[in-house]
């Protein structure tokens, strides 16, 4: 699994830096959120503009746009 480079994140879904958000997309992408964030009540994340950002329960994200949680993040 990788972050998609930043030079072609709006090639590739049609937003600009800053405003990708796993939420109201134009098209469904497979969204995986890492094991840990089921650990906290609520998660901050990108509301879709520079700036903006949404806080929600992550099993409550998870549900809404169909994501699931796995061990994704490296340890340094």
């Amino acid at each position: 699994i990788g972050m998609l480079p930043v030079a072609r994140i709006t090639e590739v879904t049609g937003y600009i830096k800053g405003g990708c958000s796993p939420v109201g997309m134009k098209k469904l992408y497979k969204t995986v959120i890492d094991e840990s964030a089921e650990g906290f009540d609520t998660i901050i994340f990108s509301a879709g503009k520079r700036g903006m950002q949404l806080e929600v329960s992550p099993k409550k994200l998870a549900a809404a746009i169909g994501a699931q949680f796995c061990s994704i993040a490296v340890k340094a």
